[in-house]
């Protein structure tokens, strides 16, 4: 028997989407998964979770613009009153949250993504806008650390309807094996994160040739790719390290632990982040974390216990503190069990989701 109906409408459909269907695809609601747009190549190639309906409509086959808005809104309505759900779960907040907002519907989770919070509520006076008059019309928000909910207060959203939990990870996925890691003199960098401006890639691009001019040692990995692929081969090229960076692309989930467990020390220099998923996938697989000094960042990583800190966007000090790293290498190991243990306690994914479905139970008893 189902508990409800839900309507989980997100703005494209990546690997963070398909992880939150295929959990509530077992959670006893009937799940409904409707697409706002499709941008460029495809986030998530697999196909929407078993169990899952997903909806037809007007969106999601492309990018979707403010002109859109009305046709987009329009259909929603249709979709709502066809399919009636007990609650829509929604995310960002000035895309999916607020056109289910201006639907009128109730009640509404509403979900940050983290960068809708941190940086698109004060793009300008309308973002702004958007996100209060989305916060207002939501029963719950629901977010993933302590910064996104400090902002959200800022914005209006009463302290008592946020639910705060980090979406975590599979801990029997990424898990810590220090067998894996290199046993070669070379110290090998991981990077994961996307090759876009928000995520500091040509900081660490930067910083890697100024460190590696000093340590013959050193090594990068950079997994991804992105709109500065350019940009960034053309520092290492320049900055003759070329030869010292190896760049796999895209991995999949299931390799993607393999390369946490070989790297020496995880680096990421992004400019803005809530709970970085990737951040956690290194902690859980034993990998040390040097990461840009952002309060998200910070509720996780404790430095000298698990990692450290640089100054956000602060080159020279990056490649620094890799140098200091490289010099306090015997202490990676231990540092590496304190990630793991802190993985285990605080990043469980199953043990995190039932937040989630206590964010629901808090909509519906009090719409």
């Amino acid at each position: 028997m189902h508990k409800g109906r839900i309507l989980y409408f997100t703005r494209d459909y990546t690997t963070h989407d398909r992880r939150f269907l295929a959990t509530l695809a077992g959670t006893g609601y009937h799940v409904y998964f409707l697409q706002l747009e499709r941008r460029g190549h495809p986030l998530e190639d697999r196909p929407p979770p078993q169990g899952i309906e997903r909806i037809p409509w007007t969106g999601g086959q492309a990018p979707a613009s403010l002109s859109d808005g009305p046709r987009l809104l329009s259909d929603l309505k249709r979709v709502l009153r066809e399919i009636k759900p007990d609650l829509v779960h929604a995310g960002p907040l000035q895309t999916t949250a607020f056109l289910a907002a201006l639907a009128g519907f109730r009640p509404l989770v509403s979900m940050s993504w983290g960068y809708d919070l941190l940086l698109d509520a004060d793009r300008n006076v309308l973002w702004r806008w958007a996100t209060r008059f989305t916060l207002r019309r939501s029963a719950v928000m629901v977010g993933d650390c302590n910064t996104i909910r400090r902002k959200a207060i800022d914005l209006g959203m009463p302290d008592e309807r946020i639910v705060t939990f980090p979406w975590g990870i599979d801990l029997t996925a990424f898990t810590s094996d220090a067998s894996e890691r290199t046993q070669s003199q070379t110290f090998k960098l991981l990077s994961t994160r996307g090759w876009e401006s928000i995520y500091g890639v040509e900081v660490l691009a930067r910083a890697f040739v100024k460190a590696a001019r000093h340590c013959p040692e050193l090594r990068l990995c950079m997994l991804g790719n992105g709109s500065q692929a350019d940009e960034i081969r053309r520092i290492f090229i320049e900055g003759e390290v070329i030869n010292r960076v190896e760049f796999p692309g895209q991995v999949s989930q299931v390799d993607l632990p393999r390369y946490y467990r070989q790297a020496d020390l995880y680096i990421s220099a992004s400019h803005s982040d809530g709970t970085s998923i990737s951040l956690l996938e290194a902690l859980a697989c034993g990998c040390p974390a040097l990461v840009s000094d952002i309060p998200g960042n910070r509720e996780w990583v404790e430095p000298g216990e698990h990692g450290w800190w640089f100054p956000d966007g602060d080159v020279d000090a990056l490649a620094a503190t890799i140098l200091d790293t490289v010099d306090q290498r015997h202490r990676l190991p231990e540092m590496g069990q304190a990630a793991r243990q802190l993985a285990e306690k605080r990043a469980d994914w199953e043990k995190n989701f039932q937040e989630l479905t206590r964010a629901y139970q808090l909509a519906m008893n009090n719409q």
